[in-house]
């Protein structure tokens, strides 16, 4: 049976390079039995908590959660992709996660991290994050450094493969470890 991996797009700038990496990840992370979905947060557009009781009470009155719900519910891990901002993650990003409480509980996660220096503070506190949520972190998670002779003027890739070549091997191996750790 094929298991499903939702990969979240954390950053919503308009001007971000999230969307290459996830697309790159996408096609790098597949392994036969595990199908990989993006979900980009800029598409979402989750308002921020809204709802009046708590994420942990399970009861959603509103209709963006419940839809939030049941697609975060289809999904039997997790690849969080996000860049590191001021020594952290994006706002969206831990908005997304704190929206829900029991769907993200025992579903293993990947923290997939990028800036100048690989988004390491971020994913430090990403880590405490979800280990709130308790879901399991996987073994293989990137830390991706973003080279500026790999960027264009407008920040994007100049070509997405090559500069993401040194990750290809880490992503491949995050691709085994999900399907090994959701084998049934």
């Amino acid at each position: 049976m094929t298991k499903k991996i939702g990969l979240i797009i954390g950053s919503t700038r308009p001007s971000r390079i999230s969307p290459s990496i996830a697309t790159w990840l996408q096609q790098n992370v597949a392994h036969d039995g595990l199908t990989i979905d993006l979900i980009d947060l800029a598409t979402i557009n989750l308002p921020f908590l809204d709802e009046a009781a708590m994420p942990s009470d399970n009861q959603y009155e509103l209709a963006h959660t419940k839809q939030w719900s049941a697609l975060i519910q289809g999904y039997d891990a997790f690849i969080l992709l996000f860049p590191q901002y001021n020594w952290g993650y994006p706002a969206p990003l831990k908005n997304a996660l704190d929206t829900l409480y029991w769907e993200w509980r025992g579903k293993p996660v990947s923290l997939v991290s990028y800036g100048g220096h690989g988004g390491f503070q971020a994913a430090l506190g990403m880590q405490l994050v979800v280990r709130g949520l308790k879901m399991p972190i996987m073994t293989n998670n990137l830390r991706i450094d973003l080279k500026k002779d790999a960027l264009d003027e407008n920040g994007q890739f100049k070509n997405t493969d090559d500069a993401l070549a040194p990750y290809a091997f880490s992503a491949q191996q995050l691709g085994a470890e999900f399907a090994h750790i959701l084998a049934d």
